[in-house]
């Protein structure tokens, strides 16, 4: 049975955006999704998030897919990196960044709580040893996300990209509580297909 593990958003719970319409629309009797409750969402600390989702993810393997909103992508990257178990099926990235546009953390609160996770190296050799099956979705007028860092996830996951038009960073505050790019990008991820 393939299984999905939903990493939602940065101040964000499960229960937000278009999380529950993606589960109901792609659960069936061979796929299980699960969404969960990240630890201290207004405050995520990267130790704290990848070992949460250490905790919430069983038998690491072929049949796991991952699907990470924003600070969620990071969050599963992070995870992967650490990883010693084989491959995995693969990942949907919405709304992904390694950097962030400078609206994003212009508190002091956001500033110190987004540091850490832009300038914390990442093992990319290694997330890219453990699938080849990337997809990100990024918005043509994401607020906090440079459409910049669409050619970064090209260069350092070979990952496939698209972008879509005006939906912001992809989230309930944009509106967004379903669409069908998400839905159609999972679908070929789960069938190992590039389109």
């Amino acid at each position: 049975m393939k299984r999905i593990y939903i990493v939602h958003c940065w101040d964000g719970n499960k229960s937000d955006g278009w999380y529950p319409w993606l589960e109901e629309k792609i659960k069936s009797e061979d796929i299980k999704v699960f969404r969960f409750d990240m630890p201290d969402t207004t405050h995520p600390k990267i130790e704290e998030w990848v070992e949460y989702l250490s905790s919430q993810v069983n038998n690491l393997d072929e049949d796991v897919y991952f699907v990470g909103h924003s600070i969620g992508c990071q969050t599963i990257l992070r995870y992967l990196e650490k990883q010693s178990a084989p491959k995995i099926g693969g990942a949907l990235l919405v709304a992904p960044w390694l950097d962030l546009l400078p609206e994003a953390i212009e508190d002091i609160d956001s500033y110190e709580t987004a540091k850490p996770w832009i300038t914390t190296p990442i093992d990319f050799e290694k997330i890219k040893s453990k699938t080849n099956n990337i997809t990100c979705i990024f918005s043509s007028d994401d607020y906090f996300v440079s459409l910049s860092e669409k050619n970064k996830f090209e260069r350092l996951l070979g990952a496939k990209t698209i972008v879509v038009d005006n939906k912001g960073h992809i989230s309930k505050e944009d509106g967004v509580y379903e669409l069908d790019e998400i839905y159609d990008e999972l679908s070929l991820i789960l069938k190992n297909e590039k389109r």
